[in-house]
């Protein structure tokens, strides 16, 4: 699906038009004097459980006081952003994570145009503490979403190009997004109202449009303390934490 048509000016920026999945970037930071020293996390709690959004409208896990801040831009539907969560999302976490010396924040990045929308909409229309549990659950659930997103019908999807709302709601039900959150406790009414919700549609674009200003130009990309990572996967991105004493 390509962007062209969308209603929302920002999901059409050449920043975005011009994505993919599978970024590409700089350099990782140069290894520091002296490596990370862990921090321990609240009394009865583990970093994992530390979950807060951003005010760049991420959700970041960890300690927010991590002196290496790993953020990733990612796409639900990519399949790149699929492996690297398959395969290095619970080493990031078990390993780095749970340290105190590593934060991990997933900001939504819409690399797909409208198909993108409801899985992120419906992806926050929960608590933050379920929001990285669902996340992984779309990244498990990927190619069933795919699969559906291959039957749509294009008249149908032509014919709601200039209407965000009513394209969010026919992809969320003919893609399987509403009936997967039914399956984890999401009732149908409450799924609808957030694919509903045209705010949060106009500022995902916003957000998009920002990201392409910071050198965001496909999924996954990763940011580890500001500077842009060489590479979107594990080694790659384990790589860098380790260059930078974690």
């Amino acid at each position: 699906m390509k962007l062209k048509g969308y209603a929302m000016a920002a999901l059409v920026a050449a920043t975005v038009a011009l994505a993919g999945c599978g970024g590409k970037s700089d350099e990782p930071p140069t290894a520091p004097a002296n490596s990370v020293a862990a921090v321990a996390a609240p009394a009865g709690q583990d970093w994992t459980q530390v979950v807060e959004q951003t005010p760049e409208d991420g959700y970041r896990m960890g300690n927010p006081a991590a002196p290496l801040k790993l953020v990733e831009y990612g796409s639900r539907l990519c399949p790149g952003c699929r492996q690297f969560y398959m395969t290095g999302y619970q080493p990031l976490v078990e390993q780095y994570v749970k340290t105190g010396k590593v934060s991990y924040e997933f900001r939504d990045f819409p690399v797909h145009g409208p198909v993108d929308i409801p899985a992120i909409l419906l992806g926050r229309c929960v608590a933050k503490e379920a929001y990285f549990p669902i996340l992984d659950q779309m990244f498990e659930n990927q190619p069933s979403f795919l699969d559906k997103q291959s039957k749509l019908s294009q008249e149908r999807y032509a014919s709601l190009q200039n209407n965000p709302v009513g394209l969010a709601s026919y992809l969320g039900e003919d893609m399987g997004f509403i009936a997967f959150m039914q399956q984890r406790g999401v009732p149908e009414a409450k799924a609808k109202q957030c694919l509903g919700d045209m705010a949060a549609i106009e500022r995902i674009a916003k957000n998009a449009e920002a990201a392409g200003r910071e050198g965001v130009a496909g999924t996954p990309s990763f940011f580890l303390n500001g500077r842009k990572l060489d590479g979107g996967d594990w080694g790659s991105v384990q790589t860098a934490l380790k260059a930078a004493g974690a």
